[in-house]
This record gives structure tokens, sequence and C-alpha cells, in this order.
């Protein structure tokens, strides 16, 4: 397993940030008419979960502050791809972000041990895992990389979605063309199954469904309805592989120009944000499921072990990563999943 963080950005993606930081500098020029207005980005709508979240935060620190601190939150992809954002907030173009953690594990590779197959087991165990003492440390492992890590949303379980056919078994995946995120345990993992793993920004999942570009792709329920894919991609396989969440990161620049007091508000605050976060989720991922399924998507249940079985050489693998691999096991010791 390659080491990432001896990973160069490739010139294309360089070139592609450098531009895009400078468009940021200018298009949120307006955003930035004074210091105390902060700009928030996320690829999803308006009422999804993670974005409420992150508004309520702004909305509270606003009131904390009579105004004196804000936010300014471009939802929906407006400021482009979650990497180029990721890149932006490292570069102080943009201040906060919500992204994808499997869009994260080769930059920060502690993220990956949250997004293992089959390791976390439930929702209830990702909470706890990510309310403990590992969702600590993989929120301190940004901090290396020009980041600050405030929060992690649970999002749900992955599965696949395709326009084929039921997958019951990783057989079933082989040949394939199936989108996963920038992410060498995502890639590795669908490999491992058997299809054919293309990496693609989430904005462009639906585009490249409906040009057969790709066959399919692995998400959670609420951004396969959220993203309207289900329109297109007619069969629901319940692999539930991977419970990677989300995470709320800030550009270390910005946070450290402030002061203590307001470092710690923003701590506090975007911490307090995950309960408002989980409880718009819980209150939602129901309802997304029968909308899915009033739409005629067909839903099936798999072979779990097989996709155990056909997963575990790559568990293995990050086992022996020494940052990973402790944390691994802390998730492992909770058996109360």
């Amino acid at each position: 397993m390659s080491d990432p963080l001896t990973t160069a950005m490739p010139r294309r993606r360089f070139l592609g940030a450098f531009g895009l930081v400078a468009a940021a500098s200018a298009v949120p020029a307006v955003a930035r008419e004074a210091d105390t207005v902060l700009t928030a980005t996320d690829v999803h709508v308006s009422d999804y979960p993670t974005v409420q979240a992150t508004r309520w935060f702004g909305d509270q620190l606003a009131k904390e502050t009579d105004g004196r601190l804000g936010l300014r939150l471009y939802h929906s992809g407006q400021l482009g791809r979650e990497a180029d954002q990721v890149d932006m907030a490292r570069f102080g173009a943009i201040d906060l972000t919500r992204v994808y953690s499997g869009g994260l594990h080769n930059a920060f590779p502690l993220t990956a041990a949250l997004g293992l197959p089959y390791l976390i087991r439930s929702k209830a165990h990702l909470r706890r895992v990510i309310d403990g003492p590992v969702g600590a440390a993989v929120l301190a492992g940004f901090e290396a990389r020009g980041l600050v890590g405030l929060a992690i949303y649970d999002c749900g379980a992955r599965s696949v979605y395709n326009v084929r056919g039921p997958i019951v078994e990783p057989a079933d995946l082989h040949g394939l063309k199936l989108r996963v995120p920038p992410s060498d345990l995502f890639l590795a993992l669908m490999r491992g199954f058997g299809a054919n793993p293309t990496p693609l920004p989430f904005g462009e999942v639906f585009s490249s469904l409906q040009t057969h570009l790709i066959d399919g792709a692995e998400n959670n329920i609420k951004s396969f309805h959220s993203s309207r894919q289900f329109e297109v991609a007619r069969f629901w396989s319940e692999t539930r592989h991977s419970w990677a969440p989300d995470v709320l990161v800030m550009s270390k620049r910005r946070f450290d120009a402030l002061d203590a007091s307001d470092r710690e508000r923003i701590r506090r605050l975007a911490g307090n944000s995950v309960s408002i976060m989980r409880e718009q989720w819980d209150r939602t991922e129901d309802a997304a499921r029968e909308a899915v399924l009033a739409a005629g998507v067909a839903v099936n249940e798999v072979d779990h072990a097989a996709f155990e079985a056909a997963a575990r050489p790559l568990r293995e693998r990050y086992a022996a990563h020494p940052g990973i691999g402790p944390l691994m096991a802390r998730i492992a010791e909770d058996t109360d999943a």
C-alpha cells in the first residue's frame, strides 16, 4: 500500500486547484466584505442534513457574537467539486467545507479507519466510534496538512446501485463500471469485488449513468435519493459495505488567525452541530428509502458473507498500517454493535 502522504498532487490537479483558488478569491469576494464573514461549502442540496447542520452552526455563531462572526454557505456544489474545495480550504481561499471522508483517505490516511469494509457494523456503532477517542484522533490528523477537523457527520451505510440488475454476490459485479470516490481504499475494494471502479466527482454521477459512462455507483440511500440518481439506476443492492462518514473541516490558516475565544467557540458549535445533523438524518433517511421504493427501484439483500470474504484481504492490508491499524483495533473492540 503506497504512502498517500508522499504522493505528489498530479500536475493537472494542482493547476486546476490553483485556478479554483484564484477564482474563489474573486467569486466569494462579496462574502469577504468583512473579515467576520466565513465562507462554507457543500456539494449537497440546500435541505440535506449536513447543509442544515452547517447553516445552524453559522446561525449560532452569529447569535453568540451579536453578528461579529457569521457564515455564508454555498451549497449544491456552487464552488466546485469536493476535492477542489478541500484544496481551496487548505490554501485559505474558503474557510469551511463539508466533505465525504472517502475522498480524504489518500491525503489524510487516518480517515480510512472509518471507511474500511465491514469494520463498523451499524449506525449506533459508528456514532460511538466517532464520538470517542477514534473520532478525536481522526479529527486531530487534519492539522498536519493545513486543515482543522471540526466535526464528523455520520451518513448511513453505503450500498451498490446500478442500471443493469440485482447484485447478490461479488461475482455479479464482474465487469461493471462502478463509480467510486477518489480513494485508493474504494478502488481496491471494488476491484476485490470484481467491479471496474471508476473515480468520479459526486456531481458527475447522474450524467455518467445516463450516458452509460458508468453502470452504477455506491453511496448511502439519502444521497441516492437527493441526487435523483434513482431515476436512472433502478437496482439498489444492500451491500452495506462501508459506513464512511462526512467531515466538517476548516482552513487552519483562517482558524489560527482568530483569537482563542473564537477558536473555542467554533470548535464547540461545530461539535454541537453533530446532533442537529443526526436529528435531520434520522428524520429523513427512511423517507428517502420509501421514496425510491415508491418510484419503482428494485431493492434486494445480498450474500454478506461472500462480500465480507472478498473484502478481508483489504482489511488485513490496512491493519498493517502503523497509524490506521491501532484505530481499527479500537473500533473492533467495541463489540456492542
